[in-house]
């Protein structure tokens, strides 16, 4: 007979809707990365469903956690859809307390979770509607997908204040904010610049997926009113071909600036924020964005488009520019011009990162939520 043990049962949370862990494509990856960890070490029992181009659902164990691979379609437009729907199905069977649903394309299966008595907490991310990427089919599933969202889920997580308010308005529903994090980060050093024969100083540097909306092509219309000896450098990739991706063939191709791609080497990105001499940040649809998060706390002098997301995060007209590009390329001489409003910028993200933007309250926000979840599930 065994034993009778007055221990709590460890809760089961599932995280869906990201590309795994640990894995350092984006902004839900990043969000992932320092999250399940963070559960496994409280005692909870974490699966994070990852794409893994799988024929039938298997699973690892990496650092304690669970993850779990089941079958989708690796498409720009089946991949969100057909991962999500796979990953549910196989949650809503896994005796899950609580979920971590991420991305609102999720909300069109949010009811099988909810039919087996999953409770769910959705980060809705940015306005996936409308983002230039998506031809009108593509957005309105998203948009269909958040109207679910609001129905179905038991709670929403808005990374940012002001989207938490687009969404009162549009969805007739609040939730909770809780922002990404970001390390501060004081000593970098240099040396992996070096190593690659990149610029170690007083350069552009634009970090981010090249897609329409995060506004490279306002930054390449900018250069043209440089000098065309300012060293630029651009990390991201595209999943499919368009306009802003064969621009930034054809500059790197030229030697006008130097193109990376995908960087999945966190030390490299670190030390890019760290020395750059200023940090374009054009990312106009979404929330608080990590990038932007991690670039303050390396200690990047950036610059962002002036957007009602940008400006919660950073609050000063001195690193906020409009659209046209002449602006732009003003604002990049002058930062790349002074030394002190470079040390001013720098001083000024770690100060913001330090008070708003930890980890470690991140982390400790998420678990608070999804043990409430648990709680109300267990509640008569």
């Amino acid at each position: 007979m065994r034993a009778e043990t007055n221990l709590p049962r460890m809760r089961r949370i599932a995280i869906i809707g990201s590309r795994g862990y640990p894995s350092y494509y984006s902004g839900f990856e990043t969000l992932v990365r320092h999250l399940a960890p963070y559960l496994v070490e409280r005692g909870e029992h974490v699966t994070v469903y990852d794409r893994g181009r799988t024929r039938r659902p298997v699973s690892k164990v990496i650092n304690g956690i669970e993850v779990r691979s089941t079958v989708g379609l690796d498409t720009k437009s089946t991949s969100t859809l057909s991962y999500g729907y796979s990953s549910i199905a196989d949650a809503a069977r896994g005796g899950f307390d609580a979920a971590l649903v991420l991305n609102v394309a999720n909300g069109l299966h949010l009811g099988r979770l909810k039919r087996a008595g999953v409770r769910t907490c959705v980060n809705v991310d940015g306005m996936e509607w409308q983002r230039e990427k998506w031809g009108f089919v593509a957005k309105r599933t998203f948009l269909r997908g958040a109207k679910m969202t609001a129905a179905l889920a038991d709670e929403l997580v808005f990374d940012s204040r002001a989207l938490a308010g687009l969404w009162t308005a549009k969805f007739h529903r609040g939730g909770r904010f809780i922002p990404y994090g970001a390390p501060i980060l004081e000593v970098i050093g240099d040396g992996l610049l070096v190593e690659r024969g990149l610029p170690n100083e007083g350069y552009v540097l634009a970090v981010c997926r090249v897609v329409p909306e995060n506004n490279l092509d306002l930054l390449f219309d900018a250069l043209a009113y440089m000098d065309a000896a300012t060293p630029v450098v651009v990390v991201g990739d595209s999943n499919y071909d368009h306009r802003t991706l064969q621009r930034l063939r054809a500059l790197s191709a030229s030697g006008r600036l130097h193109w990376l791609g995908h960087v999945n080497d966190q030390a490299l990105l670190d030390q890019l924020w760290g020395n750059a001499g200023v940090y374009w940040h054009g990312h106009s649809v979404g929330g608080t964005n990590p990038s932007l998060l991690q670039a303050l706390g390396a200690g990047a002098p950036t610059v962002a488009l002036d957007t009602v997301f940008n400006r919660e995060v950073i609050g000063s007209d001195e690193q906020l520019v409009g659209s046209h590009p002449g602006e732009l390329a003003s604002r990049l001489r002058d930062v790349l011009g002074s030394p002190e409003g470079q040390e001013r910028m720098r001083a000024r993200g770690r100060t913001s990162i330090a008070e708003r933007y930890s980890w470690s309250s991140v982390c400790a926000a998420y678990h608070e939520l999804l043990v409430g979840a648990v709680g109300a599930r267990r509640a008569p």
